[in-house]
């Protein structure tokens, strides 16, 4: 009698451990995917940041573009008052299309190609691109760990039982994000 209580109370302690494990697997996963959603969303605002001036600088050599600079400005407020990822993603690709259109815009004026202050921001916003698409990346590995991990056998089991949920990706509409923000000067 006292070897089978041994042997269970030796399997209940292993599942137990076994079901804390993977909990804490999935919290680290979890807690994984939201720093990296943060690390795009600090990119973002840098990119928000940006806008205005360079916005501001176009304007002083294309004065009859008001309606792009229109376009340029109500995207990003769009952009920055998105919630949800999904949400955020289609907003940051209407974004994106409108920079494209603002540095199309930009080759007219052969004046503001040569502005070390467009030139300036052209740059740094451009660096601010690939750090949103690194950071992108970075959060797409993570919610498809953690997502793995939520569908997976026997770990979905926990997952629902704790209320993990699966996290959207960072996905781009239409492919847009898979061209570069075109700057030709």
């Amino acid at each position: 009698m006292d070897i089978v209580l041994w042997i269970v109370l030796a399997v209940i302690v292993v599942v137990v451990l076994w079901i804390i494990g993977v909990f804490n697997g999935l919290v680290v996963l979890k807690n994984r995917a939201k720093e990296a959603w943060a690390d795009i969303d600090v990119q973002l605002k840098r990119r928000y940041d940006l806008i205005p001036n360079l916005v501001e600088t176009v304007k002083g050599y294309a004065t009859h573009e008001r309606e792009l600079f229109e376009k340029v400005t109500q995207a990003r407020a769009n952009a920055m008052s998105a919630q949800g990822i999904k949400e955020k993603a289609g907003a940051e690709n209407m974004l994106s299309d409108t920079l494209k259109s603002l540095f199309a815009v930009s080759e007219n004026y052969p004046d503001l190609k040569a502005s070390t202050n467009f030139l300036e921001l052209q740059r740094e916003l451009t660096d601010t691109e690939d750090k949103i698409q690194a950071a992108r990346r970075f959060y797409n590995t993570n919610v498809r760990d953690l997502n793995i991990k939520i569908e997976s056998f026997p770990a979905n089991m926990i997952a629902g039982s704790f209320g993990f949920k699966q996290m959207d990706l960072f996905e781009t509409a239409n492919g847009a994000e898979r061209e570069p923000v075109k700057v030709k000067f």
